[in-house]
């Protein structure tokens, strides 16, 4: 059963447009474009939201030796289409145990990133350094892409961000230690353009951290 829209930034209730107003509320966060239910991962979900998102659809590719999908959310309606995308990857971690991964694509101001950082928010710009040299780099849709640490995150998570195609890259790792995988030079691919390569992604169990990060 599929469950109501929420906010970005806090997981709450929101209002659909009305008579008041013309965007989706939140009483915490105000105008905000809703963060739709999560479903299931399967190649099928995946597809539906790239083919609704405006911002990119990252994903490691190929993904890591033991890694599945796990998961695809988006925020945004019909009227507005998809601002940011989170895609969830699990698989062992660098240094042993279980590792998951969550990648964020947004316009600013959204938010969704942010709340699976566990900051304020809504931008990473205020929790990271730009005039030290990036602490990671991936290569995003062909692109060499710097990302620097995010800081005054909870202790259970690594999080990184930079901008990739003119939108906030967000990377949030747990644990911390899975952060290490940010340094093997990891190539991301944005579904939106991956057409039948989607039909290869293999897939998971659903990541509870894109429920409740």
């Amino acid at each position: 059963m599929r469950g109501e829209p929420s906010c970005p930034r806090c997981g709450g209730r929101v209002r659909a447009p009305g008579l008041f107003a013309d965007t989706w509320q939140c009483d915490a966060h105000g105008a905000v474009f809703p963060l739709q239910p999560v479903i299931p991962p399967s190649v099928e979900a995946l597809g539906a939201v790239a083919r609704r998102t405006h911002v990119p659809l990252w994903m490691p590719w190929p993904l890591p030796v033991g890694w599945l999908f796990t998961g695809v959310a988006y925020a945004g309606d019909d009227r507005s289409g998809g601002r940011a995308s989170a895609v969830a990857c699990s698989g062992p971690g660098p240094l042993g145990g279980p590792g998951e991964l969550i990648l964020v694509a947004e316009e600013m101001g959204v938010g969704l990133g942010a709340r699976y950082a566990g900051i304020d928010g809504p931008d990473p710009g205020p929790y990271m350094n730009v005039e030290k040299p990036p602490q990671a780099k991936v290569l995003a849709a062909g692109r060499p892409t710097p990302l620097w640490h995010v800081y005054r995150t909870p202790d259970d998570r690594a999080v990184f961000a930079g901008e990739a195609l003119g939108m906030w890259l967000w990377a949030v790792l747990w644990p911390e230690q899975a952060g290490l995988l940010l340094y093997d030079d990891l190539v991301l691919t944005d579904l939106r353009e991956a057409g039948a390569e989607l039909e290869l992604v293999p897939c998971g169990a659903l990541s509870p951290r894109l429920l409740r990060p």
